[in-house]
């Protein structure tokens, strides 16, 4: 059944009007006439079934007929990605809908090699990621800011699993400020549920001061993707697998 993000309340029997976008979607895409049914939700009032009552040359109505599944929201988890090219970026906000993160924050970092991106657009590919999974919410896409503001400003009850693939030396003993970063799913294993973050930066790597900065915070937990250097959009989606398999909704304690 189609289903569509609509940003206005939902209760039985309430008018919900799509925006045109969506109302040329249902007529002429999709070709629904009156009668016909979709799932609608908005992220506070969980899914609702709803009756397509009107179409005209204006747009169309929808009625909430009833509550198919009550609101929920999944784990508190954000990501933080570094500014990558368009067709990169969008395909991270995609996958990170997907796989249930509640924000998407962009940073720029010292070797980003992108300064700008349309965050209308990416929010619109979050939406259309969220109706197509069976999401209740959508997550949030952040304007850019930079890595040391951010960092500057950050919640000292998150935790930030930070993708640290700088090389590190082999002879050198896992984890603190100077050791090597842990292989992620060994790192993840034990620790408490709760706000976490995952940190991916851009196609260069991290600075050495920002990589010095984040490996000496006590809230950051450093990691290792494995032996092979992976593109920003390969570390998001691997990274967020690995969270979710041990600490967030895929687990049977969730």
């Amino acid at each position: 059944m189609i289903r569509l993000h609509i940003p206005q309340p939902l209760s039985q029997g309430a008018a919900v009007a799509p925006e045109p976008d969506q109302a040329r979607y249902l007529t002429q895409v999709m070709r629904q006439t009156v009668g016909d049914e979709i799932l609608v939700f908005n992220g506070a009032d969980g899914e609702w079934r709803a009756r397509l009552a009107e179409v005209s040359k204006r747009g169309c109505r929808l009625t909430a007929q009833e509550q198919t599944r009550p609101q929920a929201v999944g784990p508190d988890l954000d990501l933080v990605i570094a500014l990558v090219k368009r067709a990169r970026l969008e395909t991270i906000v995609e996958k990170a809908t997907e796989l249930g993160a509640r924000r998407i924050r962009l940073v720029t970092t010292r070797r980003t090699n992108a300064d700008h991106t349309n965050v209308s657009r990416l929010q619109a590919i979050a939406v259309e990621a969220a109706e197509q999974t069976g999401r209740l919410d959508v997550p949030q896409v952040l304007v850019p800011e930079k890595l040391e503001r951010l960092l500057d400003a950050w919640p000292g009850d998150r935790r930030l699993m930070f993708c640290d693939e700088a090389g590190d030396d082999p002879s050198e003993a896992w984890g603190g400020e100077h050791g090597r970063a842990r292989p992620a799913l060994d790192a993840l294993q034990g620790q408490a549920r709760g706000a976490w973050a995952v940190l991916i930066g851009p196609e260069g790597g991290f600075a050495p001061e920002e990589r010095e900065r984040l490996r000496g915070d006590a809230g950051v937990t450093p990691v290792t993707l494995g032996p092979r250097i992976l593109r920003a959009d390969t570390a998001a989606i691997a990274a967020l697998t690995l969270w979710q398999a041990v600490l967030g909704d895929w687990t049977a304690g969730a």
